[in-house]
This record gives C-alpha cells, structure tokens and sequence, in this order.
C-alpha cells in the first residue's frame, strides 16, 4: 500500500500523459527493491512503471536524468522504453515476462547468452555520463554511521581514493547490477531492467560487478569470458586481468553500499549483506 498523498501525486503526474489514470481501472501497486521504491501502474491497455528521484537515491549515485538517457541512447532494444520524464520521475514501460532464477543465470551463462548480451550492450553508443567511482566512493562515505568506522577502514578508503583506479580496456555503457532479478525472459528475448546505476565505463568493470553481484566461482567466471570474447573485447587473457583489477575496486564499493543503504533505512538486511566485506575491509 502507498500513502494517499503520494498515490494522489502520482495519478496527477500520470495524468498528464494518461488521462485513463483517474478511471476505476488503474491500480497503483508498489514495487520494493534493495534500493528503494517504485510505482507500477496497471491501465486499462497499458502497464508503465513510475521511478522516483529523491534525496536518499541522488547520495548513492542514483540519477533519473541519466538512467532516462541511458535508456534511450544506450538501452534501445534491451531496456523498457522511457514513455515520459520531468525533474522528479522518469515512466517507463513494464516489460512482460518472468524474471530469471539463478539456475536459468547459470544456464544463459553456459549457453553464452547473457555474453552475448552483455557484449551488445557494451557496444552501443555511449550516454555522456562517465563514472567517476572514487566521487562515488567518496560520497558513499558522508552516508555511513561514524560510529560503525574503524581506523583499518579509514586506511582503505584513503587508498581507494589516492589509488589511480585501472586504466580502461574500453569504454562502454554500462549497466552495473546484473543479476536475476533485472534479467526479463521475454517473448521478444532477454532484457534487462532497473538502469539506476547504469553508466559510461570500462567494460571490465561490468563484468567484475556481474561476477561479484551473483557470486560466480572461477569456472562460471570462465565460461562467461570465454563467451564475451567472441562478441564483444577480444583479447581473452587481458579481459580476465582487467577484471581481475577492479575486483577490489568492487567488494569496496558494495561494502560502502550496504553500509549507506542501512545508515538510511536502519534494516538489518543490508548489515547482513555486508557482513563479510566489512570483515575483511574494517
């Protein structure tokens, strides 16, 4: 359930392009995700999903503006498409189909499908919007609980930020949250969904946070690259090193993202998330 307020903001905002909204047979339903909240909403011939910008999302690196043009420049043909966009909220259409699981990941990873998508998505035209990870990681840090800091973690994040991050493979739209949850099985093939960390970089760094989100082993690992060469950055042995580099890079940013997502929401899921990472960084 959403509060009247904000369903009477959002019918008013819908109305605007969808005069159908204000009929009996639109339904606002919410969407939760780790991030935060979202709006679907059922019309009588279409389904669109309202995607809100706020305070909380702009400090963890969340913009609408660039998720809404990374999806029309970047996205075309993978994403849902934007149907409208003001300053606070982009609207884009609800792709039909069933989220992947984890076997049917580990089955598209073994057939080379989801390389081969990935691979398309790195070669499309770029956004305009470069990630500046070491702002990113920077920002994160005015987010945490101070009384959860340690001097081992004040050690880290100074050699994160003196650190010269690796030198780019390739630069790529991005998309930066793979996983089962954002890959949709639709009739028209495999798309992916929830572009709010989606960004120009280095393709070995997508790849790097793909093997992280999903916790592949080597020989997931492997099988992917071995994939992603035939499609996308050919050179095999310089990929996996690439990878290899960011790696670090990764597990500190997911630290710090947990981190700031429970200084925000104080749910104990994402203590939980971060347990091993804070281990070996604090």
């Amino acid at each position: 359930m959403i509060s009247f307020n904000l369903e009477t903001k959002l019918r008013h905002l819908l109305n605007t392009w969808w005069p159908a909204v204000n009929t009996p047979g639109c339904h606002v339903t919410l969407v939760q995700g780790l991030t935060a909240a979202s709006w679907r909403i059922d019309l009588d011939d279409q389904i669109v999903l309202v995607r809100t910008q706020t305070v909380e999302k702009s400090v963890l690196g969340i913009s609408r503006k660039r998720e809404a043009r990374l999806l029309r420049r970047s996205g075309k043909g993978l994403g849902p498409q934007v149907l409208a966009q003001s300053n606070h909220w982009i609207i884009v259409e609800w792709l039909i189909g069933q989220c992947a699981t984890n076997k049917g990941l580990n089955a598209l990873n073994q057939c080379g499908a989801l390389a081969e998508m990935v691979a398309g998505l790195h070669r499309s035209p770029l956004s305009g919007y470069r990630l500046n990870l070491q702002k990113q990681l920077a920002s994160y840090w005015y987010q945490l609980d101070k009384r959860r800091l340690t001097p081992a973690w004040l050690g880290y994040q100074q050699h994160f930020l003196r650190t010269t991050p690796p030198t780019p493979l390739k630069i790529a739209p991005l998309h930066m949250d793979i996983h089962p949850g954002n890959l949709v099985i639709s009739t028209t093939g495999l798309r992916l969904i929830d572009w709010e960390y989606a960004t120009d970089g280095d393709v070995a760094l997508d790849i790097a946070v793909l093997f992280r989100n999903n916790d592949w082993t080597s020989d997931q690992q492997d099988c992917f690259l071995q994939h992603y060469t035939q499609h996308g950055y050919p050179a095999a042995s310089q990929l996996h090193a690439q990878v290899q580099h960011w790696l670090p890079w990764v597990d500190y940013l997911m630290l710090m993202w947990f981190e700031a997502r429970w200084h925000q929401s104080k749910q104990a899921e994402f203590l939980h998330l971060g347990k091993f990472l804070r281990q070996r960084f604090c």
